[in-house]
């Protein structure tokens, strides 16, 4: 709650402001009893307690605000990723969280930015235009490249089993475009499934 506790500076004034504000209506907030619960019982919310209320966005921001030494030790809980690739991953995830959440459509959404050029695209071999990766820069493999870095492996193989089913059932009930054409809208390589098959270690 103390902005001084952030990267506080000219260039990120509004977004440690707005963050601020966000914080003390969710500290505010009569809409939850465990919320409540802290509140009248201790005079005070943790942030553990807390950061059940806040959304996917408002967690991203406080990252980008964070002093670069807690950005760090945050990283290090992820292996091998540095600040600024997590900073990309929750930009980029927050953009399509926000598509999702509002219905619109999803397999085809492309963001502004991209998530940085990692290892585990080399290791996919993607092809390339130029420079620039084809797939899993701005595009739902995006999604799933940043899952792959983020989340433990064993839920990751889960979650893929079951993204994986998804796409054959929507294959099957779409008309229009085949398999490999939603698969290109998607920005999946043809070789998306051996996104397990390799290490993420740099």
């Amino acid at each position: 709650m103390n902005i001084n506790n952030y990267n506080h500076n000219r260039r990120t004034h509004n977004t440690v402001v707005r963050l601020n504000a966000t914080l003390q209506r969710a500290v505010s907030t009569t809409d939850y009893e465990y919320i409540n619960y802290y509140r009248n019982t201790y005079g005070n919310i943790p942030l553990w307690v807390l950061i059940n209320v806040l959304t996917f966005g408002n967690l991203s921001k406080m990252y980008q605000v964070f002093p670069q030494s807690l950005q760090s030790k945050i990283c290090k809980n992820f292996g091998s990723i540095n600040r600024k690739q997590m900073e990309q991953f929750l930009s980029v995830l927050t953009k399509f969280r926000k598509v999702y959440a509002h219905g619109e459509r999803l397999f085809t959404y492309r963001t502004m930015d991209n998530i940085f050029d990692l290892p585990l695209h080399q290791k996919l071999a993607i092809s390339k235009n130029g420079i620039q990766y084809q797939y899993g820069k701005k595009d739902l493999f995006a999604v799933v490249i940043a899952f792959r870095y983020l989340i433990p492996a064993r839920d990751f193989r889960s979650f893929k089993a079951k993204l994986s089913r998804l796409i054959d059932r929507a294959s099957k009930r779409i008309t229009h475009i085949d398999h490999t054409e939603l698969l290109e809208r998607m920005g999946f390589p043809p070789n998306r499934k051996d996104i397990t098959r390799y290490r993420i270690a740099s």
